[in-house]
């Protein structure tokens, strides 16, 4: 009996004490070990990995290539840059006039640029420069 009982406390601490799946919520509702972060544009937990548009680092030193996402807003005056090596999870860039260009703003340390242009294919290629410095395309 005082077996059962042993055991059944043990069962039942392990129970409560064992963390829940998807208890690694951020802020905004967001499970990141499912993959999920928050972005501003969408207001809504997204997969940086299942967004249309996805960019490859151009260069890295690091043994390891990573690649980021963009979201624009319904009017597209705004792009949302999901940066893996940034302080922030996201950087949102504005359009420049009517053209194929978005900045960062003064605010941010680093200057971010999106540019896009179509190719001879006829297939909308975009570019990331940090610093005047293309990162990612």
């Amino acid at each position: 009996m005082k077996k059962t009982i042993l055991l059944s406390t043990m069962f039942l601490y392990s129970l409560v004490s064992a963390q829940k799946v998807g208890g690694d919520r951020d802020v905004h509702g967001c499970i990141s070990s499912a993959g999920y972060t928050y972005s501003q544009i969408k207001n809504d937990c997204v997969r940086v990995f299942e967004q249309k548009i996805k960019l490859k680092e151009v260069s890295s030193d690091k043994g390891y290539e990573t690649m980021t996402a963009i979201i624009f807003s319904k009017d597209k005056n705004k792009a949302e840059v999901f940066i893996p090596d940034g302080n922030a999870k996201s950087i949102i860039l504005e359009r420049q006039g009517k053209g194929k260009t978005w900045k960062s703003g003064s605010h941010i340390k680093e200057s971010y640029v999106l540019t896009s242009f179509i190719n001879k294919k006829k297939k909308t290629i975009y570019k990331i420069k940090k610093d005047d410095v293309v990162i990612y395309q």
